[in-house]
């Protein structure tokens, strides 16, 4: 963690408000890049004057924070291919260092004094390491506890077995004051088969899904281009693969198309991508990560991406037409975001069940772009106001502390 800046604790009714967001981040991008969303609005709302990421993110130090946003980088664990973790410390025990990230997010939630704490989908924690700072906080009761669950999850039926695998549904039962859904419910409910009590269900508040905006400006082609991203690409290669495929057999395929590979696609895969790119002479041009991707979404006549939530709430915010590829496994959230954003017209969902992912059946979806509706078309502007509503919950939450504390 970098040097904070935040000032001593002073009295609870003086003091300014600082908030805590847990971000487990085993793999990819997704529950930092959210966290960083939320973290950003909070300070810059003036609701809190400080907030604290904890983060496993192995990339975390590449994105830039507002002046009033620190994070903590947690020890990294990475996910194998039968879906067991190791530490990404060479020889260190998997048990030994969910401990250590455990004492790491209790310690630091004990000096930060947080007035609310915001849990990015996992109630539990990553093995269950956030369990010992939520039955602290439990026992002081001075700090207000969210939960927050991106607009899908997983099937019901996969979901409800894990959920009650880890415990989430007694842990969210027992130590949560609110729910925070950042979708729409008639978009789609990733609470469906859950067995939540109706007075949970009483806490779960939709906010709508969460605007972004170009936080750091970065030069961009000045002639017209499809974005091309896998997200934090660890799971991209076959959508990499299949855009290079539609330039590589059709030499008229236009516009020209800007890859960004993502952290995670890396290695043989990205060498072997580099040299397909070269050969095409100028008609796709790569990078690596970008953390300063909204200025290539803003700039983009279209998008092609794997869709998911951070992705998707960037196609909606910067209105671009969007095919999406949407990965099947581990999990169909990809899947049922596409499907249920193509009935509403909001994007194009290049379906491998319906439509076969050929190259022929990409370079017909990026030649028929431009004749796509934009979301707004379709209402998207109506779905995005969950940034907004976050800053009014969090707010009512942290002067109900303050308030029930005097009591």
């Amino acid at each position: 963690m970098g040097q904070s800046t935040a000032a001593a604790p002073t009295h609870i009714g003086t003091r300014q408000r600082r908030v805590v967001l847990y971000s487990h981040d085993t793999f990819g991008l997704g529950h930092l890049r959210r966290s960083r969303a939320l973290a950003s609005a909070l300070t810059q709302s003036g609701v809190a004057a400080s907030a604290i990421i904890l983060t496993g993110s192995p990339v975390a130090g590449r994105f830039t924070f507002p002046e009033s946003v620190d994070h903590v980088r947690l020890p990294g664990v990475k996910k194998l291919a039968d879906g067991s973790y190791v530490s990404q410390a060479p020889g260190e025990d998997i048990e030994a260092t969910t401990a250590l990230r455990a004492g790491l997010i209790q310690s630091t939630v004990a000096q930060y004094e947080p007035d609310l704490l915001i849990v990015d989908k996992e109630s539990t924690g990553f093995r269950g390491e956030l369990l010992p700072t939520l039955e602290m906080l439990n026992r002081s009761g001075k700090t207000r506890i969210v939960l927050g669950l991106r607009d899908v999850l997983d099937e019901p039926e996969v979901l409800a077995a894990e959920w009650e695998r880890k415990g989430s549904i007694a842990a969210t039962e027992a130590f949560y004051d609110e729910i925070w859904v950042y979708g729409v419910k008639s978009v789609y409910d990733p609470t469906a088969g859950l067995p939540l009590s109706d007075a949970a269900r009483a806490r779960m508040f939709w906010t709508g899904y969460l605007r972004r905006e170009i936080i750091d400006h970065a030069e961009v082609p000045d002639t017209p281009y499809v974005l091309v991203t896998p997200g934090g690409g660890g799971d991209g290669r076959a959508m990499v693969d299949l855009v290079l495929q539609a330039y590589e057999k059709d030499p008229t395929l236009a516009p020209h198309a800007v890859l960004v590979y993502g952290p995670f696609l890396s290695g043989d895969t990205r060498d072997a991508f580099e040299a397909r790119v070269a050969a095409l002479n100028g008609r796709v041009v790569a990078t690596g990560f970008d953390s300063r991707i909204e200025s290539l979404f803003a700039g983009a006549e279209g998008v092609v991406s794997m869709g998911g939530y951070n992705t998707f709430c960037e196609v909606l915010s910067f209105d671009k037409r969007a095919v999406i590829v949407p990965r099947t496994k581990p999990r169909l959230e990809q899947w049922i975001r596409a499907n249920r954003a193509e009935e509403l017209g909001l994007v194009r969902n290049l379906d491998q069940f319906r439509d076969g992912l050929t190259p022929q059946s990409m370079i017909a979806a990026i030649r028929a772009l431009p004749g796509q509706n934009r979301p707004s078309e379709a209402g998207a502007d109506g779905l995005l106001d969950g940034l907004d509503v976050v800053i009014d919950r969090a707010r009512h939450l942290m002067s109900r502390r303050v308030s029930d504390a005097a009591e």
